[in-house]
């Protein structure tokens, strides 16, 4: 297959519109799984989802233009999924199962719309928000903030001419190919691709999907990233998000709910999914709370993905939970995932080497790490911390405290609230950079 030049793409914008989201299957595998669930039993759960840009020094409505920011979310709400996306995903094998997704599913998955948004602009900071029933303004998420990262892409380059841009991607692709060429040095070490959300851009994120399966090969286990998936014969990989226990705490009528709202949402998922998709993510309101008050049957699924903390000392945490409820950490899996640098897989996969199963899911460090690689001195292409996360539901607040309180979204009344309930335990300030 010729691989597209990227420098030559980049600098011959020809159209008058040249989409960033092109597919509906352009978006994480576990939404669609997330999205089955809510829409099998929480058909009548309304969800607004709100943009939040975390590095708050760099002013979004000021790089990015307004009217091309619009055109593109217009154009997101053009796209349907094709007849080969349906086939695909109604035919496929994901997780060693056949018809993950049920057919009455896939029937309304066909007319499925992305739904109106609101736009507007405040303190140099976009006010994006997408409103309406959950199991359509979920999917709103990824491609929203695909489309924003990419647009900041576009507008630091746009004065580079083609020999520059060469220059940019021949560094970034250097770069990139020598965290390939350490990584590969690690026997047995499984990395997968989560970096759809942050890109650097599209065409980007393909390229580095395709360096890792020629560099690291086996050991390069697949991208969240559907339509990568579909178009590079991948696995498609992803699980489930902070987004349904946010939802569910925010639906709890007691304070009793509002603690087991974490178990409820596996006790639901495990009713839909098994086997290697029993994944826990237990750090929306603190991984120290979850393993607390976890019940004993949690024990018996198949991994965790620790997500805010550290990844050596949310690791050992877990661990040591796994013992004391009699399981062996050996025949457990550990699913690292939050702003990975390549220098921290290493670090971590030698420190959890021979004491449990291990993946790394590398995000925007794999798909939007140009620092350095500019031509000339420009903090415009380095990586945000761009989110967009669950602020209502059915009118309530949603909040995620998070095992880094930098991370924590919602009402500051709401997280006090939150707070009192699982405590704050284990919850350690660190910079968030990506």
């Amino acid at each position: 297959m010729a691989k597209t030049d990227i420098a030559r793409r980049v600098y011959n914008h020809t159209w008058k519109l040249d989409p960033i989201v092109r597919s509906l299957l352009d978006t994480d595998f576990y939404k669609l799984l997330m999205l089955q669930m809510i829409w099998g039993m929480y058909p009548k759960v309304d969800a607004t989802f709100s943009l939040i840009n975390r590095t708050t020094s760099v002013r979004l409505a000021d790089e990015i233009d307004e009217g091309e920011l619009r055109e593109q979310l217009d154009h997101a709400r053009t796209l349907r999924f094709s007849k080969k996306e349906m086939i695909w995903l109604g035919g496929n094998t994901f997780y060693g199962r056949k018809q993950i997704f049920e057919p009455e599913f896939l029937a309304w998955l066909e007319n499925f719309r992305l739904p109106e948004y609101e736009l507007s602009r405040r303190d140099g900071q976009f006010e994006l928000s997408f409103a309406g029933p959950w199991m359509y303004t979920t999917l709103w998420e990824i491609p929203a903030l695909a489309i924003i990262n990419e647009l900041r892409s576009r507008a630091a380059m746009r004065s580079f001419g083609p020999f520059a841009l060469d220059v940019l991607y021949a560094r970034a692709k250097a770069k990139m190919w020598d965290k390939t060429e350490r990584l590969k040095a690690l026997p047995g070490i499984r990395i997968s691709d989560f970096g759809t959300r942050r890109r650097h851009s599209f065409l980007w994120q393909r390229w580095c999907v395709e360096a890792l399966k020629e560099g690291i090969g086996d050991a390069f286990t697949g991208t969240s990233n559907v339509l990568l998936a579909m178009d590079n014969d991948l696995e498609a990989l992803g699980t489930n998000a902070h987004e349904l226990p946010m939802v569910f705490a925010a639906l709890a009528n007691s304070e009793e709910e509002l603690r087991q709202s974490p178990y409820k949402v596996l006790q639901d998922w495990q009713r839909y999914y098994g086997g290697n998709l029993l994944i826990v993510l237990p750090d929306t309101f603190g991984t120290a709370a979850f393993l607390r008050d976890a019940p004993d049957w949690i024990a018996d699924w198949t991994g965790f993905r620790p997500d805010s903390a550290p990844p050596i000392e949310g690791g050992e945490k877990i661990i040591d939970w796994w013992r004391k409820k009699g399981k062996d950490p050996k025949q457990k899996l550990l699913i690292f995932s939050d702003g990975l640098e390549v220098e921290t897989i290493e670090e971590t996969y030698k420190h959890f080497r021979g004491k449990v199963r291990m993946s790394f899911g590398w995000g925007t460090n794999l798909t939007n790490d140009f620092e350095g690689c500019a031509p000339t001195e420009t903090k415009s292409l380095d990586a945000i911390s761009l989110v967009c996360k669950v602020s209502e539901a059915n009118g309530r607040p949603a909040v995620k405290l998070s095992d880094n309180p930098a991370k924590a979204t919602g009402d500051e009344k709401e997280i006090k609230r939150y707070l009192r309930i699982f405590g704050e335990k284990g919850r350690v300030e660190q910079l968030v950079k990506v």
